[in-house]
């Protein structure tokens, strides 16, 4: 192969970062996020057909400062995970493909899933679930 000085592909520094670009790796991301999150779901539903006292343990520990922002994640990255998959059916139907659309519809997703992770967070924290 010839040396020509060159990179082989378009470094890094050519790309300017989209909101395209970020939703398709929050894509991926939140996707192993909640396989890795369902464990800590797993073992909720695991305490709670064990007793109450192994339930009162998980509930310690989800209840935690640490845990909150883990079950806050997990419930973002699953609003995220749900609002960019909607975008893909739509996109998959053939809409949407537009610059103007495409833009649009990525920062959709990353708006609405926010809004509905807080939604749910205060009807969470304000019922006294939490």
């Amino acid at each position: 192969m010839a040396d020509t000085r060159r990179p082989l592909s378009p470094h890094l520094q050519i790309y300017k970062w989209q909101v395209q670009m970020v939703t398709s790796i929050l894509h991926r991301a939140t996707g192993i996020a909640l396989a890795v999150g369902t464990l800590l779901i797993m073992w909720g539903l695991l305490a709670l057909a064990g007793g109450e006292s192994s339930f009162n343990q998980f509930k310690t520990c989800i209840g935690s400062p640490i845990g909150l922002v883990l079950m806050f994640g997990w419930s973002w990255a699953l609003f995220f995970h749900l609002c960019n998959g909607i975008r893909h059916l739509v996109q998959d139907a053939g809409a949407g493909y537009a610059i103007a659309q495409f833009v649009r519809s990525s920062w959709l997703s990353v708006i609405g899933s926010l809004l509905l992770t807080v939604l749910v967070w205060a009807y969470v924290l304000v019922g006294g679930a939490a």
